[in-house]
């Protein structure tokens, strides 16, 4: 992409309206427009990132086995006065009606929804465990939405619901969900503490909240430091294997790890003191086991080995990827801008033509994004005539791993400079050797 066609709408001043660091820097890099109080438009930058956000996660699901389908965003009151939480959920619910009267809602959630669609279709304990997932835009009308897209009243989420014969099988899904959430977030560059959690309007008795350490979080967090070093499932990991499964669910809530609503002062102080960890979190992934709060009253059965019909064993488990980017930045930057991981980053480096015009410049620029282009890479190419200093500043504020850096002095000689954005270090080396360096 040549940054002369594309639409990167740079803000040289801090906005007013951002509280914290991710909201003004993603406002700063042109990755968001606020449109209405809580809801955003994604700028093409910001719309990148959101991508290889949900491809990370999607990927994981499937991997764990989940399936992949797609619900609508307007669900009929009928099913949610079906399960009983049409009353009970709060004006954080948006109710309307359509032209022919009928009350509809614009959903928060969709385990009314996904219900309907398993009782529709599935009879039988042999088509059991089931795992239904989407990635959709929701909406809830926040109180008081804030910090840009982390808290914002409509937001896209992913949400995965499991269905399962026993409590036994259910929590096989559940530990599923457990490991493909910690892999999630590690591919995304985050260290995320599973915490138990209060189940809130959702129900159920058994959920943890992943949970990363940030200064700016809304929730006061405390655990054992030993998390840090616990190790991810890898990537071969078995999700059929019960045993394997609940090995890698016990290490990690072997030791404390809880939110606010759910702390035990007492049993955080028997932890030394050396090896307690308080500080403030924010929430990136929640997972819930419900059993049949919502089959019993919505009639989801299937016929088990007994011959008998039984109410099946349900949970979800959901990922907010609007929330995830900035929960990235809050994590990853500096006093000059972004500094997106590798996984996530809208692209993997940038050429910047320190003399646009200049054929010499221009041609070691052209060898290099056409090269990296063609090999696959996601390049951008600053090709305009812009000074050198708003050059870098641009770079440094949208956060792109790898900066290439063409300039006359060192293409005479047929070289160039290589930035690594996040640690600042720089090399010079020959054309061909950066084209090798970003292919390697």
């Amino acid at each position: 992409m040549r940054l002369s066609r594309y639409f990167l709408p740079i803000l040289k001043e801090n906005p007013k309206e951002a509280e914290i660091v991710s909201h003004r820097l993603m406002l700063r890099a042109g990755m968001i427009r606020q449109q209405s109080q809580g809801i955003y438009s994604w700028l093409p930058l910001g719309k990148r990132v959101l991508d290889k956000v949900n491809n990370i996660i999607r990927e994981e699901q499937n991997r764990s086995g989940a399936i992949e389908l797609s619900m609508p965003t307007l669900q009929s009151a009928e099913l949610w006065q079906e399960s009983g939480r049409y009353d009970a959920y709060g004006k954080e619910m948006l109710r309307i009606k359509d032209r022919q009267d009928r009350p509809m809602l614009y959903g928060p959630t969709n385990e009314e929804m996904v219900t309907d669609i398993f009782r529709s279709y599935v009879k039988s304990y042999k088509d059991l465990p089931l795992n239904l997932y989407h990635i959709q835009l929701k909406f809830r009308d926040e109180i008081r939405p804030r910090f840009g897209t982390m808290r914002s009243r409509e937001f896209m989420m992913k949400d995965a619901y499991s269905f399962d014969l026993t409590r036994e099988g259910a929590e096989h899904s559940y530990k599923k969900m457990f490991a493909a959430y910690l892999r999630t977030f590690d591919r995304l560059g985050l260290r995320a503490i599973p915490m138990r959690a209060d189940t809130g309007p959702i129900g159920g008795d058994l959920s943890h909240e992943f949970i990363i350490l940030a200064d700016t979080g809304e929730s006061e967090v405390y655990s054992h430091k030993d998390f840090v070093n616990f190790d991810i499932p890898s990537v071969d990991t078995d999700f059929d294997d019960a045993a394997g499964l609940d090995a890698i669910f016990k290490k990690w809530t072997s030791v404390y790890a809880a939110t606010s609503e759910m702390h035990d002062a007492a049993a955080f102080d028997a932890i030394p003191e050396s090896d307690r960890l308080s500080a403030r979190g924010i929430e990136v992934g929640h997972i819930f086991y419900f059993g049949t709060k919502y089959s019993d009253p919505m009639g989801a059965k299937v016929q088990g080995p007994d011959g008998k019909e039984h109410n099946v064993h349900m949970g979800s488990y959901g990922i907010g990827p609007t929330r995830l980017v900035p929960a990235i930045i809050e994590a990853s930057h500096d006093e000059n801008g972004i500094i997106w991981p590798a996984s996530v980053a809208p692209f993997d480096a940038i050429v910047i033509n320190m003399k646009a015009g200049d054929a010499a410049c221009d041609s070691a620029c052209e060898k290099i994004y056409a090269a990296l282009s063609k090999a696959g890479k996601d390049v951008l190419y600053d090709d305009t005539d812009d000074r050198a200093g708003t050059k870098f500043a641009t770079a440094d504020l949208i956060g792109v791993p790898v900066q290439i850096i063409a300039g006359p002095r060192a293409v005479a000689n047929g070289e160039v400079e290589v930035k690594d954005r996040k640690t600042g270090a720089r090399e010079t080396m020959t054309i061909d050797a950066a084209i090798n360096k970003l292919l390697g």
